[in-house]
């Protein structure tokens, strides 16, 4: 049993060293300390302005009516910040 419990802590040990990039990016992913209040805003607006243009590229020729409600909603909200 102690063979056992030994090799299974070495596996486990081999396993995390040589998935130590993915473990961590997955549960210590990097912050972005660099950004100013500017980059920080200019990133914010060009998010909301890729969300616009998706929903503006669903309406097609329908307009407004092709838009769900929540997609109307959403809409409304982007247009008002």
């Amino acid at each position: 049993m102690n063979e056992v419990l030994i090799l299974v802590i070495i596996v486990a040990a081999a396993l995390a060293f040589f998935n130590r990039e993915w473990i961590r990016s997955r549960f210590f992913p990097k912050k972005h300390t660099y950004y100013t209040i500017d980059d920080q805003f200019n990133s914010d607006k060009r998010e909301r302005e890729k969300e616009i243009d998706k929903l503006l590229g669903k309406m097609g020729k329908n307009g407004v009516n092709d838009l769900s409600a929540k997609d109307r909603k959403r809409l409304e909200e982007l247009s008002k910040m």
